[in-house]
């Protein structure tokens, strides 16, 4: 079969074929019908050589949807040929909190030499994914294929960080979202789905801010040097309620700082690489609260997926042939993807 694989680091990962995967044991083989793109994977790509624990080669693709293809012996869960979606942040497995489905703050995560499906282990982008056992996969119906894969991740990781902040998003509050790319436009969505809050969409680049508008956005702004005191404006001076910050660097962490009111909520979501000073006393607003969410549980996925169907949720995708990764993954680079990228192994 065909999958795109990096095969050491400081390399591009490259079209190969290599043997399917035969299921043993609890595993279960998928055929892949769609394989979403993340900036995650450009970190994997570009990181040196003992930045990460994964051991190359290995096939790319963490954000995963198709149909079950076989079982192993001691397989469980979704039956042959039932359309599914991976659940990606595979854990030991075995600790508490794997067996309460948040493989994503696995105990033994700093032990492993893989961080899911795509990351450390073989993943979506190739015509089949050979996934452990059948507790990570979530069927999806008739949802499109190219709207289920970026749900494992992009939606996903967005909903696990609303849940986080939903507790200080009651009537009449404000919510800012900085980055309106892949995640952001759903954590936009998301927001007016499950909240009754005021969503204000912060970005540097204005067809971000038109994709926030279609996403459902109350308002959106430029990121300039004034755009703490307008998004203070907006609230009446008072400053937002929650901040969920989809880029991650020092300039969108210290909007979030500026314009958080007196107890609210920042979920750095981005890997930008920002940093932001705590200390006491302080320019931090009294009652500030940060958190960290990566990913997302396996019973959020499904509450994701029930979102979509209903029709709370759409992903804005381009779709690309499996032999087009290289031309996605530039785009993806150069910031000219519209929402999410998505791979057709087909």
């Amino acid at each position: 079969m065909r999958a795109v694989r990096l095969t050491a680091w400081g390399r591009e990962p490259a079209l190969s074929e290599v043997e399917r995967p035969v299921p043993r044991d609890a595993e279960v083989l998928v055929r892949v019908e769609a394989a979403g793109l993340c900036h995650s994977d450009i970190h994997v790509i570009d990181g040196p050589e003992g930045a990460l624990p994964y051991r190359p080669p290995f096939t790319l693709g963490h954000e995963v949807s198709g149909h079950v293809a076989a079982l192993g012996p001691d397989a469980d869960g979704p039956a042959v040929g039932e359309r599914v979606v991976v659940y990606g942040p595979w854990g030991c497995g075995s600790c508490a909190r794997c067996v309460a489905g948040q493989d994503n703050y696995c105990d033994r995560r700093r032990g492993l030499n893989w961080h899911g499906v795509g990351l450390g282990r073989d993943g979506g982008m190739a015509e089949y994914v050979l996934v452990p056992a059948g507790r990570h996969l979530v069927p999806i119906g008739d949802l499109p294929a190219h709207q289920a894969a970026p749900l494992s991740d992009a939606g996903l990781t967005s909903y696990h960080a609303v849940n986080g902040v939903r507790h200080a998003l009651r009537d009449g509050t404000t919510a800012a979202v900085i980055g309106v790319g892949g995640l952001g436009h759903l954590a936009v969505q998301i927001l007016r789905a499950t909240t009754t809050s005021r969503v204000v969409a912060v970005d540097i680049r204005e067809e971000a801010l038109t994709l926030a508008q279609r996403s459902g956005a109350h308002a959106g702004t430029l990121m300039r040097t004034d755009t703490a005191r307008a998004l203070r404006a907006r609230t009446g001076g008072v400053g937002v309620d929650a901040v969920l910050d989809f880029v991650g660097n020092t300039a969108t962490l210290e909007l979030a700082a500026d314009v958080l009111r007196p107890g609210g909520e920042v979920a750095v979501v981005g890997s930008g690489g920002g940093q932001l000073t705590v200390r006491k006393p302080g320019f931090l607003p009294p009652g500030f609260r940060l958190s960290l969410p990566f990913w997302g549980t396996r019973p959020e996925l499904a509450e994701v997926i029930a979102l979509a169907r209903s029709g709370a949720l759409h992903v804005e995708t381009e779709q690309f042939p499996l032999s087009a990764a290289p031309e996605a993954f530039d785009r993806l680079r150069q910031g000219r993807v519209a929402g999410r990228a998505v791979l057709l192994p087909a």
